[in-house]
């Protein structure tokens, strides 16, 4: 057969194929090709648009959980400043109102049902969409970080608690006006029985005193409103005797109280502990004091030097370990540096057992390393230990008269106070029972001057 000739189909099946591979039909092999082709640019149209879709679903999911996150923080960091300049609320009324919407919103959310919930996510969404913009931040205001309100008004764990306490300016001047207030720390088990004394020894000094308690957990004082006791406990940890959580109920006082910038002397004192002149005495030596009063001391006992271990070695020496009253009062400096300690803190937790009562020697030796020309070795609270025993004297209704009071007062006593000998050597007394409250409540208005 020639080339280019066609058969008819009619002729055989040999000739036919010899047509067909000899001559391919150019407009069948047209029509493949486009029909590729055409195929292609349809599912690359629909790959783009659903690119473009997800791209755009995206960025508004997206968009709406980053102003709800926005949303959610601000209202978190603005308590305080909305309570400020909605009407000069306090730090009490911030902090329960925080608490108020908080269960509010729990309980409404709880209580709609599923379309309603689907309603007002949709209605969110839209919302979000009108609104591009994300709502205006809301700033922590200056005078919350400066007054952190009431001590129960945070929820910060021991270590939190520690590092924020432990912060500590490095300009000396302070940027607001700022009146120096002592802090008083009760480290109690539970109720306080000379409350009533107390607050006669607080009255009409507000502004320039501040308490904080620490009972143990579970406990609640009740006080009313006016009390300087009223809503002052602060957040507090098991605590017994003669072991290092005592040391850390300290430190835990010190850090609250650390939070008020404003104090700047801080005074340990008992359930069965009482003052013993009034508070404008009390203050103006405290504050005008270039030293801190924390006893410390190391014969050779088995009370005191028989205690060291040697274990503590090489950070602490046996010429280092101290011995005091863990009944304290410090300035601020020196208040930051022990809640601030980790190094010795560790060493105590370790080798001081409990026969080793770390109460009585971890503050002691900690300021002796640190801090010996700042401290004037001894405490300006009175007890006795003339009875011996593992525990001082206590004194009840019976024992407590104006002879006793004015002994404690000045008891012939010299000490130093700014490098200059004075017979006002403490400030504060222990141990009394309960039963002693009546007399000293009779006696604050003669003798003790309250």
């Amino acid at each position: 057969m020639k080339p280019g000739t066609l058969k008819s189909r009619r002729g055989s099946a040999g000739d036919e194929e010899e047509a067909y591979i000899g001559f391919p039909v150019t407009p069948r092999k047209d029509y493949c090709w486009s029909s590729w082709l055409l195929k292609a640019v349809v599912a690359l149209v629909i790959l783009m648009a659903g690119v473009l879709i997800g791209l755009s679903a995206s960025a508004n999911v997206s968009r709406y959980y980053y102003f709800s996150s926005i949303g959610s923080s601000s209202l978190l960091l603005s308590s305080s400043s909305l309570q400020a300049a909605g009407g000069g609320g306090t730090g009490t009324g911030s902090s329960s109102g925080n608490k108020n919407n908080t269960n509010g919103d729990v309980f409404a959310s709880s209580s709609t049902t599923s379309s309603g919930r689907s309603r007002s996510s949709n209605n969110k969404r839209k919302k979000m969409t009108e609104d591009e913009a994300p709502p205006p931040p809301v700033l922590l205001d200056f005078r919350g970080f400066v007054d952190p309100g009431p001590p129960w008004g945070h929820s910060m764990s021991d270590p939190e608690l520690f590092w924020r306490a432990s912060m500590a300016p490095r300009m000396e001047e302070y940027p607001f006006q700022r009146v120096p207030k002592v802090a008083f720390l009760f480290l109690t088990r539970g109720p306080l029985p000379f409350a009533p004394l107390w607050e006669r020894f607080f009255h009409g000094h507000e502004g320039l005193y501040s308490v904080y308690v620490h009972a143990l957990p579970g406990y609640a004082g009740r006080y009313r409103p006016s009390s300087p006791f009223h809503g002052r406990q602060i957040p507090s940890g098991e605590v017994s005797w003669g072991s290092i959580t005592l040391v850390d109920a300290e430190k835990r006082l010190l850090a609250n109280a650390l939070l008020d910038w404003s104090n700047q002397r801080f005074v340990l004192v008992s359930e069965s502990c009482v003052p013993v002149f009034n508070f404008r005495t009390v203050y103006e030596y405290l504050v005008n004091s270039a030293m801190s009063y924390v006893e410390s001391y190391n014969i050779d006992v088995p009370q005191c030097a028989g205690r060291y271990n040697p274990r503590m070695a090489p950070e602490v020496l046996e010429e280092h370990w101290r011995k005091g009253s863990e009944w304290f009062e410090m300035s601020r400096d020196l208040a930051v540096d022990v809640v601030a300690d980790q190094r010795y803190y560790t060493l105590f937790r370790r080798h001081c057992t409990p026969s080793c009562y770390p109460d009585e020697h971890y503050i002691p030796t900690f300021l002796h390393l640190r801090h010996g020309a700042r401290n004037a070795n001894r405490t300006v609270t009175w007890v006795d230990w003339s009875r011996g025993g593992p525990h001082p004297a206590r004194f009840g209704k019976a024992a407590i008269t104006g002879d006793l009071m004015a002994a404690i007062r000045s008891n012939g006593t010299l000490c130093l106070y700014n490098g200059k000998s004075t017979t006002v050597c403490y400030l504060f007394a222990r141990k009394f029972a309960p039963s002693a409250l009546p007399t000293l409540l009779n006696l604050s208005t003669t003798l003790l001057d309250f």
